[in-house]
């Protein structure tokens, strides 16, 4: 049994900021780091790292793409499906505070020329029971989904960024939805912002899927069929939050796949994610499976 991400690829410009720039201000930055990024590219290092078999597949620049495809080989991911394109590399822009929240400005580059042929040449390699992970960074998502149903994939969806792309794709499709507050709203079309009601509304709209939201400071909570649990943060000191939803799904994820409870896989996300954002950096940040079960801090709690 595989996985396979099929996402994003970016660089990432990271800027130290005292707070977000303001319309018509230009603010000077205390630092500026160049990470490799994306959540595709994250959610596939925190599948690998959890002793995952993960594949990646996705599109880059030829020109600007070695760091990336260095950082993916070198976490043990097998990137032979990864296209390379003319086109330049997806990057992004990211301000972070002292206070670790962070603002990212996504160009998406060689994301966006996914083709409908290197998508069936992708999904020639897998095979019913496969898992297929998914984020909104690239294009051709519904037809992604098409064909890994018609296959029997498995298939996880973390509706990220949330734009009106993910009203198009065939969401009956999905296993897993992983989310966050915000995002469970939109998808649930709901406006109340309290966490059991999101899942509520969420599991009666998506019956057969699991749902695992997500709730910054508050936790997370999972919700499929009759079943619920709720899992509370680790907290540590927050220095940069930019990959710990990623973290949280590679680890949750990895974790079921593995044969793990969905209690035992909530409290290894969870301590992975609070490992992750007492970090600097996106994939940088991830941690290892064995950092997350040997870390002490999670004893004394």
């Amino acid at each position: 049994m595989k996985v396979l991400v099929f996402g994003s690829l970016n660089i990432d410009y990271v800027y130290k900021v005292k707070h977000f720039v303001q319309p018509g201000e230009t603010l000077a930055s205390d630092d500026m780091q160049i990470f490799c990024g994306g959540k595709g590219l994250n959610q596939s290092i925190a599948f690998c790292y959890t002793g995952i078999d993960t594949w990646h597949a996705g599109a880059v620049g030829r020109n600007d793409s070695d760091r990336l495809l260095r950082k993916l080989n070198e976490a043990g991911v097998h990137t032979e499906l990864v296209q390379k394109t003319e086109f330049p590399t997806g990057h992004t822009m990211i301000q972070t505070t002292p206070e670790g929240e962070n603002s990212i400005i996504l160009y998406g580059g060689a994301n966006q020329t996914i083709t409908r042929e290197n998508v069936d040449y992708v999904l020639s390699f897998f095979e019913k029971g496969d898992y297929l992970i998914l984020q909104n960074e690239i294009n051709q998502i519904p037809y992604i989904m098409e064909r890994a149903h018609e296959i029997g994939m498995k298939i996880v969806l973390n509706p990220s960024p949330m734009n009106e792309k993910i009203f198009d794709m065939p969401l009956s499709y999905v296993d897993f939805f992983i989310l966050n507050e915000l995002e469970g709203m939109q998808l649930s079309g709901i406006l109340e912002k309290e966490g059991s009601q999101i899942l509520d509304a969420l599991t009666k709209h998506f019956p057969n899927a699991q749902i695992v939201l997500t709730m910054g400071k508050e936790g997370a909570v999972y919700g499929y069929k009759e079943e619920k649990y709720y899992q509370p943060i680790y907290p540590v000191k927050t220095v940069d939050t930019t990959a710990a939803g990623d973290t949280f799904t590679g680890f949750f994820m990895g974790s079921i796949i593995r044969g793990k409870t969905v209690k035992d896989a909530l409290d290894t996300a969870a301590r992975a994610a609070s490992i992750a954002v007492g970090r600097n950096g996106a994939s940088a940040s991830i941690p290892k499976l064995d950092e997350v079960e040997k870390d002490e801090r999670w004893r004394k709690l």
